[in-house]
């Protein structure tokens, strides 16, 4: 590599597995006789061409063949957090498995300056009959550790693990999070310069995962580089300014986090900030249909991407066949980790207790501003009516919109200007701070009068 600055280079990189086809049916005893004596031989050629790929092409793929990964190439440069997402089976952990030298690729290269940490899967490089203790400093060896560096660290990785009573016991009896507890701990602190984190995380409890990111953030302040693949959108926004996003075992995006984040849950998630139907495949039934969900800015255009001091506008759009129903819509608002975080019901006054009429309505819900905290939010709309009680139409994740910080001006933060604040929700509070030239005791005295 000749920029010095460039820690990961990645050129053309592609990974194939040879899969096993279906043994074909015969029409004959004759035929099956002769397939089971030929049978040995068979084996032994597919056993043989199991690992051979020299011959493939990989514009013109083989039915026996899959691609998980297939010329990807992009760049890393010290210092960057760069996240990967994309659906099961896209990719992602293939390429991580490829970069820690797990998996050896089928054709390309990659080049990586420095010590390697790698946390792919759950136990890897524990052994389960020896204890935390020991499987520190065997784990630490494996991802190039010293031993004085370990015993220097070691009081510090069994503190961050949080599992200090359990450091003793052998690692069997360890649950999957307190497994990936450890291991984090360890690879957080060997102070590599690049580290690897697969969706191992998602294992831990919520505290730990946060304690993870912000660990993750620390990293990244010293100059070390970090490939981050996880399904947490929310996350990967918060540490990742860069997002490569993998399909079918290419790169599809890589930008901005946000921008490829979008373009992710609009594309691969089927959501976005405004979803339509065709009449004859609405959601609904004979009594009332959905045509449309729309997210609306303040200024009323539709909107992936809210800011937080803004208002945001759910739109919906339905038709009514037969009249005479009461009936009202509502929405459920869930954020990425699959929360509800309430449910909103049509309010109109004027059509409340009011039978509706055929035709088609456009119903407006406003969230307001300074109330949702910093992430992506999906929209679920449903219509019920209420002689008789029947619930016409659900559709989750209909839309979705990412409510983002630009920080400048955001009355919410007050005065600080750090990362991502955290919450569900932010609201904007009324605070009132009042001077007293007077000492806390004698303040106190008044204030208690």
């Amino acid at each position: 590599m000749q920029d010095k600055n460039i820690v990961i280079k990645v050129e053309n990189i592609s990974k194939c597995y040879r899969i096993g086809l279906k043994e074909n049916m015969h029409d004959s005893f004759a035929k099956s006789i002769f397939s089971f004596i030929k049978s040995p031989l068979e084996n032994y050629r597919k056993y043989r061409s199991l690992y051979r790929f020299n011959d493939l092409n990989r514009e013109n793929d083989s039915s026996d063949i899959i691609w998980a990964v297939k010329n990807v190439s992009f760049e890393v440069r010290q210092g960057e957090i760069v996240g990967i997402i994309g659906l099961n089976g896209a990719g992602k952990s293939t390429l991580l498995k490829i970069l820690s030298k797990i998996t050896e690729p089928t054709g390309g290269r990659a080049e990586i300056q420095g010590r390697i940490s790698s946390l792919l899967e759950v136990g890897t490089g524990f052994h389960p009959e020896l204890t935390g203790r020991e499987n520190v400093y065997l784990n630490g060896t494996i991802l190039g550790m010293r031993k004085k560096e370990l015993d220097r660290k070691f009081d510090e990785i069994v503190d961050f693990s949080g599992i200090e009573k359990f450091i003793d016991t052998p690692i069997k009896r360890y649950s999957s999070g307190m497994k990936v507890r450890l291991a984090f701990a360890v690879a957080a602190h060997i102070e590599p310069e690049v580290l690897l984190i697969d969706e191992v995380l998602a294992v831990g409890d919520i505290q730990f995962q946060k304690k993870c990111l912000n660990k993750m953030e620390e990293i990244g302040k010293h100059g070390r580089t970090i490939l981050f693949v996880s399904h947490n959108m929310a996350a990967v926004t918060r540490i990742c300014p860069r997002t490569i996003l993998i399909n079918k075992g290419g790169i599809l995006h890589d930008g901005p986090s946000h921008e490829v984040i979008s373009h992710y849950m609009g594309s691969e998630k089927g959501t976005r900030a405004e979803r339509t139907w065709q009449p004859e495949e609405a959601p609904g039934d004979e009594v009332v249909r959905l045509y449309s969900v729309r997210v609306l800015s303040e200024s009323g255009c539709v909107s992936e991407a809210i800011d937080i001091g803004q208002p945001v506008t759910i739109e919906m759009v339905y038709e009514v066949f037969r009249h005479g129903f009461n009936m009202f819509s509502y929405f459920h608002l869930i954020n990425e980790e699959g929360i509800e975080l309430f449910i909103s019901f049509e309010n109109d006054p004027e059509w409340r207790n009011r039978p509706r009429l055929s035709g088609r309505y456009v119903t407006h819900a406003q969230i307001p501003g300074n109330l949702l905290g910093e992430g992506i939010f999906y929209i679920t709309p449903t219509l019920r009516t209420l002689n008789p009680n029947i619930r016409r139409f659900k559709v989750p994740d209909a839309a979705a919109f990412q409510v983002v910080d630009s920080i400048d001006g955001n009355l919410s933060r007050g005065d600080y200007y750090g990362g991502n604040v955290g919450g569900v929700i932010r609201p904007l509070l009324k605070w009132k701070t009042q001077y007293h030239s007077e000492s806390a005791k004698s303040v106190l005295a008044t204030l208690s009068k």
